[in-house]
């Protein structure tokens, strides 16, 4: 048994240098990918949040539908979902664009677990092959019979070591990449749960000023939750509220 272990270790480290060019081609293929694929989702999000804002607002349910859909970003289409069950009211809207981050979050974090897995062990990778490297060192340093065995040596050590540096050459970028790719991806979940909560905010402020401005006897008679209902603020109030600004009632 300890004959046939020798015999493969002597097959040298030449063997996992080729796998761990083939594990870097992988990497930079995923590396290439993500970036191309945030690349297309790149876009304005902190104006589109506004405008979206103050569109739902004004009852403009036509201008925030261009918005969205002019719009690349993700946060564009998982709001785009959730205003689909406005009629439900702001827990439907939550429910629903909740719903639709879990199953985009698959399509973020594509590749990312590749990514981690071999930044943490294509050291590993190199080591192993350092380890089969030093073996064949020792081999031939042991072979006194051939007389270039200490240029053997020297050769089956700077190939050993090279797999060390192959390996941490495929680790490093893997290892970046993939801390880049979480965080893209919770700065969009932050991004839509943001949007999510201001759209949920202005649903209950037009919910709010709509029952204030009723008449008291109509105010028992609506549902306390309608987010079809047209309410009038003026152009200052929806522009601070769509800035994240408090807004104030006007006497």
């Amino acid at each position: 048994m300890t004959e046939r272990l020798l015999r493969v270790a002597l097959l040298g480290s030449a063997w996992v240098l080729y796998v761990l060019m083939a594990l870097s081609v992988l990497s930079i293929s995923i590396i290439v990918e993500r970036w191309l694929y945030f690349r297309r989702l790149r876009d304005d999000v902190g104006r589109l949040r506004a405008e979206v804002v103050n569109a739902f607002l004004e009852g403009d349910d036509e201008r925030v539908n261009r918005l969205l859909d002019a719009s690349p970003s993700l946060e564009a289409r998982i709001v785009a979902v959730g205003l689909r069950f406005k009629a439900g009211g702001a827990s439907a809207i939550t429910d629903a664009m909740e719903a639709e981050l879990e199953r985009r979050k698959k399509e973020l974090e594509r590749g990312s677990n590749v990514l981690g897995t071999l930044g943490n062990n294509a050291p590993f990778i190199g080591l192993f092959g350092t380890v089969l490297g030093v073996i064949e060192a020792f081999h031939h340093l042991g072979d006194t019979s051939n007389k270039a065995a200490m240029g053997n040596v020297m050769a089956a050590i700077a190939e050993a070591l090279v797999a060390t540096g192959v390996g941490l050459f495929v680790a490093i970028p893997a290892v970046v990449a993939y801390n880049v790719v979480q965080e893209r991806v919770t700065l969009l979940e932050a991004s839509v749960v943001s949007f999510r909560k201001f759209l949920t905010a202005s649903l209950h402020l037009l919910n709010a000023s709509r029952t204030s401005n009723a008449p008291r006897e109509e105010r028992a008679e609506e549902p306390a939750d309608d987010p079809e209902a047209h309410v009038e603020l003026t152009s200052s109030q929806r522009e601070a509220f769509a800035n994240g600004h408090a807004v104030t009632r006007e006497a």
